[in-house]
């Protein structure tokens, strides 16, 4: 038997939310996976028709989801794919890069820290990467705070690169703002970690540990 509900809660980071039946009832869970990939990705206020099986803990879940109709507003939304790339953002790699010059040539950083930089943005890069991947094919998808977390930690150059070349997560303004405090922090981090003050706290440390 075939239901018509309205998608009234999505985590689209997990891929799943709950859909309320139009006749009344409990609401029912659904997963991603319950979607046909070629619908797009579900958003709420989706109406939708769809099939109950039994879940875990015998609660019902759906299956064999399909669209009755999307709401207007939703389609009038730019898709991020043709949304013009933002290039003016990239100039915080290279301004970054510069950056890291001044403070190499007044400070003298241990190099390790220009690889640490290098090989955390190539992991954001690629979770970056997965993560479109898997929102065009309707698979599981990485939080957002995993790809904040990764920013923080140094990949932002290649967050930034991933949003302008691959057009992910460029367009999402909540999510911009929280990526570029990040960097702010990154950065700042950066130069205070560098700076002589944080070097001879750190040789103390490592002379009392010794």
């Amino acid at each position: 038997m075939r239901f018509k509900g309205k998608l009234t809660s999505w985590n689209d980071d997990r891929g799943y939310g709950f859909i309320e039946p139009i006749q009344g009832g409990q609401a029912v869970f659904v997963h991603i996976t319950a979607f046909d990939p070629r619908g797009g990705r579900p958003q709420v206020d989706d109406l939708l028709w769809f099939e109950v099986e039994p879940g875990l803990r015998g609660k019902s879940r759906a299956k064999n989801v399909e669209y009755v109709r999307r709401p207007v507003a939703q389609d009038k939304i730019q898709d991020e794919s043709e949304a013009p790339p933002g290039i003016g953002s990239l100039a915080a790699v290279p301004g970054f890069v510069l950056l890291y010059v001044v403070v190499g040539i007044l400070w003298e950083p241990p190099i390790i820290i220009a690889i640490f930089y290098i090989g955390a943005s190539a992991i954001t890069f690629q979770t970056h990467r997965n993560d479109k991947t898997a929102a065009q094919q309707g698979g599981w998808r990485t939080s957002e705070n995993t790809l904040h977390m990764l920013a923080f930690a140094g990949g932002w150059p290649g967050a930034l690169l991933a949003q302008q070349v691959l057009r992910h997560k460029s367009v999402k303004r909540e999510f911009q703002g929280v990526f570029w405090f990040t960097v702010v922090l990154n950065v700042a981090g950066f130069i205070l970690f560098c700076s002589p003050m944080a070097q001879r706290l750190l040789a103390v440390f490592l002379k009392e540990i010794g």
